[in-house]
């Protein structure tokens, strides 16, 4: 593992003011805090903690920070803020480890391989938690777990329990049973409901029956009045 270290310096000035001034050096705001004892604000190089963070252990890295009269302890990040348009790192809160004290972290989750319900049954891999979080000394704090999902078949599910870790040495947080990937059957879509207008074509028209037999009736009526008419023309002659 690396070792990685971080200059501090003490922070005397506080709000934006006093900030934006020390970004402008290069360096970032911190607070050192935890372990009970004070927190102390400090200045940090920027390009120290952006190294950390991209590290292979990322903020789960343990380093060594310089504080006041070149005192040392040994920390971790604990949070930070990014300028959302820059990307610029803005703050960092550094928080105390003690090596023989016990704590907690989220540890992400790697899956590996091709399954095989995927492969051989046309099923689809989900990835359902990227993280959980782990109780142990800040020495056996893993850098991920990775697990080969090789052999999952569809209806399977890899499981927060099932992940590789000495249960003498970490205890697991999160829920065992809490589901970290599974296969499942690709949905299939739904046939379309019939055109509204096919149907409508399809249905008997009353109304134009009833208009045509309607027209039918008064042809009827007109054909039965004109021998009434003659009969009435003959007798006046």
């Amino acid at each position: 593992m690396q070792n990685f270290k971080i200059e501090g310096q003490v922070r005397e000035g506080r709000g934006k003011g006093p900030a934006r001034r020390v970004r402008t050096t290069g360096m970032v705001p911190a607070v050192l805090y935890g372990n009970k004892k004070d927190s102390i604000s400090l200045t940090v190089d920027a390009k120290q903690v952006a190294k950390i963070l991209r590290s292979e252990t990322g903020h789960n890295t343990i380093f060594t920070v310089t504080v006041a009269q070149g005192a040392e302890e040994k920390a971790m990040v604990r949070d930070w803020q990014v300028d959302p348009i820059s990307g610029r790192l803005l703050h960092v809160d550094l928080f105390r480890i003690a090596m023989d004290v016990r704590m907690r972290v989220l540890v992400p989750v790697h899956t590996f391989g091709e399954a095989q319900g995927v492969k051989l049954q046309g099923g689809v891999f989900e990835t359902v938690t990227r993280e959980v979080e782990v109780e142990c000394l800040p020495a056996d704090i893993p850098e991920e777990f990775r697990v080969d999902v090789t052999d999952m078949m569809i209806g399977k599910q890899l499981r927060a329990a099932d992940l590789p870790f000495d249960p003498a040495k970490i205890k697991l947080v999160t829920d065992p049973i809490r589901v970290i990937a599974h296969v499942v059957v690709l949905k299939k879509e739904e046939e379309p409901v019939a055109d509204a207008a096919v149907t409508a074509d399809a249905a008997p028209a009353e109304p134009e029956v009833m208009k045509k037999g309607k027209k039918e009736e008064e042809g009827d009526g007109e054909a039965a009045e004109a021998p009434a008419k003659a009969e009435k023309s003959e007798k006046k002659k």
